[in-house]
């Protein structure tokens, strides 16, 4: 009865010990077809491609390496990472050199190798890249995409744009084209070529998300900067931003992180600035900019309602230096810039970097809005004098003595002191200029204002006792808007405050 099932398992046995070669099997099935002779069409249509681009123009992207000896740390440096403000890093590895350290321009922190990116711009070997990228160097070597090496001499370098221009000896070099800067645009597309973290020829893409975009954690008043969301990394820096067309628009100079790595926002130097910057280091060796000798600040709202202007565009002047371009033709505190030779001030940061386009002797309109009309003024530009302070850096009087005797009060409910005359010469201001604020009131301490600051004027209306602000503000009625220009450490700003119903005197 067990007989087939015994034969059955015989036979199996026998065929599992034959060999291998001698098993019979069919042909495997393969898992894919193979590749087609031609290329299938594209099931996605409509979405960039960045090949022909990047073959074409990534020959002129160029990698550099600064070498600096090893150096003592400069007085008052961050001798650690966690003293680095994370905030608008440079892309210069770990011995990225830090916004604003004190000892003016220095080398990598203890010596050492830095990496970043550059790009030709001639055909004989002219090279650009960021100020932060070779500053302190002793050698900077320029590697080309074909391996090739060569010694770079620093024909010149400016902090304060951030351009460097570096000279190869070589001839018949891929080069880039400049493009036109005033067709770059929120929401084009754009492209960074460069070597993230030593990563040569890395190619990422993005849109422009801003232009004239103020940096207000670095010294950089004078860059309207391109703001993009390309992936910009260390070793990004100096390479360059390319619109669809493969031509410059920008140099990579910064990032806005709180990690050190990309977070979605990245900043490049227009290349109009950039190339300005350049021809004058190939002439001078030196960036020379134009100045009006004004203070500046944004105007609010509420700024705008105490001015009586119809919006919110423009410049406030907070303060005029003395013997300045600025006051020679005319310009006062509380004027609000508008134009300068027809181009529209629609924020305070737009004036620097226009201003600071100007050669020296450019003569510049400037149309200001004062008292309920527009006024023109011509001014004739100065040379900018990196070394003059705006405002006095004196800390402000401290409020002792005997206070001057408060009136009938003012709608703000601030208390005023007169200042001595030490006191003024501290604090730059002149022989009968100023009020220091004993009590700031309710509502202009809502707005920002504090004990120690001096009152300068009232609107335009200038102040020099305590009596005088009583009678300034005696008028301020509930609800209305006034503007309180004020020297505090620092500077010179004006204050807007709203008097309330419940304000009084202190």
């Amino acid at each position: 009865m067990n007989r087939p099932l015994r034969s059955l398992v015989l036979v199996t046995a026998i065929a599992a010990s034959l060999p291998v070669a001698c098993t019979a099997q069919p042909p495997a099935t393969p898992i894919a077809p193979p590749p087609a002779a031609t290329p299938a069409a594209p099931l996605v249509s409509g979405l960039p491609d960045f090949t022909n681009l990047v073959q074409r123009v990534g020959p002129a992207v160029v990698n550099i390496r600064a070498d600096a000896a090893p150096q003592r740390n400069v007085r008052g440096a961050p001798d650690d990472d966690e003293q680095i403000p994370e905030i608008f890093r440079r892309f210069f590895g770990d011995d990225m050199p830090f916004p604003g350290g004190p000892g003016g321009p220095r080398g990598p922190r203890g010596g050492g190798t830095s990496m970043g990116s550059g790009f030709l711009m001639s055909a004989d070997g002219y090279v650009m890249t960021n100020h932060h990228v070779v500053e302190g160097a002793d050698t900077v070597t320029v590697k080309l995409s074909d391996r090739r090496e060569f010694t770079a001499k620093v024909i010149g370098s400016d902090e304060q744009s951030d351009v460097a221009l570096l000279k190869i000896d070589a001839k018949g070099l891929p080069f880039l084209r400049m493009a036109n800067a005033s067709s770059t645009r929120a929401g084009q597309w754009v492209i960074a070529i460069g070597s993230p973290f030593g990563l040569d020829h890395s190619v990422t893409a993005g849109i422009v998300s801003a232009v004239g975009r103020s940096n207000p954690y670095a010294n950089q008043r004078y860059v309207p900067f391109i703001q993009t969301d390309v992936a910009i990394n260390q070793g990004n820096s100096g390479g360059p931003l390319l619109n669809t067309s493969g031509e410059v628009v920008g140099i990579n100079s910064q990032i806005f992180s709180n990690s050190g790595g990309y977070m979605g926002v990245s900043f490049a130097i227009p290349i109009d600035v950039a190339m300005g910057a350049a021809e004058q280091l190939r002439a001078t060796g030196k960036v020379s900019r134009g100045q009006l000798g004004v203070q500046v600040q944004p105007i609010t709202s509420e700024s705008a309602k105490g001015l009586g202007l119809p919006d919110s565009s423009g410049a406030l002047i907070a303060d005029v230096l003395p013997g300045s371009p600025a006051e020679k033709a005319g310009i006062e505190r509380g004027d609000v810039i508008r134009a300068v030779d027809g181009r529209a001030i629609n924020e305070s940061s737009d004036l620097p970097p226009i201003i600071g386009s100007m050669p020296p002797g450019t003569r510049a309109k400037v149309s200001v809005y004062r008292d309920g009309r527009n006024v023109d003024l011509t001014v004739v530009v100065a040379e900018l004098d990196a070394t003059a302070a705006g405002a006095s850096g004196s800390p402000p009087p401290a409020a002792g003595g005997e206070p001057s005797r408060p009136s009938a009060g003012n709608a703000l409910g601030l208390v005023g002191q007169d200042l001595s005359s030490g006191d003024r010469q501290r604090l730059g201001l002149r022989g009968n200029e100023g009020v220091l604020v004993r009590t700031p009131g309710d509502a202009a301490a809502d707005a920002g204002l504090r004990p120690g600051d001096v009152v300068l004027s009232v609107g335009r209306n200038s102040v020099a006792s305590a009596s005088a602000l009583d009678r300034e503000l005696a008028s301020v009625k509930p609800g209305q808007t006034v503007m309180l220009l004020v020297r505090r450490q620092g500077g010179t700003q004006f204050i807007a405050v709203t008097a309330d119903d419940a304000a009084k005197a202190g």
